[in-house]
């Protein structure tokens, strides 16, 4: 019967040993922090906006150098996301590929941008990082703007390199 506990200890571990804080965390007895009247706006570098961004988008087709709602490619998708938060992103794969720094795989935080090479050598596709092991982007042709797993077969070993694209690199380019 002792062990009965410990699923429930896992479950509900999970967030806290990710460190990730809802916004806004309302504290007892005190407003939520966006009905204070001094609370920062949301700015173009919050990440977990961004990845909400491109989290409502699933669904949307594929379309070759598509670059709006109505369709997109990898890095049009990519690009559109990241200039609705005020973030400019060059338009092809092999640019955004040198915007922002380097990181580290183990230091992958939400929205950050993954590169695999799938078609030609170098980095051909690109994706964001929702957080944990997933990542979102519009992957080919016959699909739509999905979630999928870094750690899967296909694209763990296709995988190239991670940047970090924010509103303090993207000015001092």
């Amino acid at each position: 019967m002792k062990w009965a506990c410990v699923p429930i200890l896992v479950v509900t571990s999970a967030c806290a040993s990710t460190g990730y804080v809802p916004r806004p965390f309302p504290l007892p007895n005190r407003p939520a922090i966006e009905s204070t009247p001094h609370a920062p706006a949301a700015g173009p570098g919050d990440m977990y906006a961004l990845v909400g961004t491109a989290l409502s988008l699933r669904g949307t087709p594929y379309r070759n150098g598509g670059s709006d709602p109505s369709g997109f490619d990898c890095s049009g998708f990519t690009q559109y996301v990241f200039g609705q938060h005020g973030l400019p992103l060059a338009r092809e794969v092999r640019e955004q590929y040198h915007q922002g720094v380097v990181v580290d795989p183990r230091d992958l935080a939400p929205g950050d941008l993954v590169f695999f090479s799938t078609t030609d050598p170098g980095a051909s596709h690109v994706a964001i990082v929702v957080g944990g092991d997933e990542f979102v982007h519009a992957p080919s042709t016959t699909g739509v703007v999905r979630v999928e797993r870094l750690g899967a077969r296909y694209w763990s070993e296709r995988f190239i390199g991670a940047r970090r694209v924010t509103a303090a690199t993207t000015t001092s380019q």
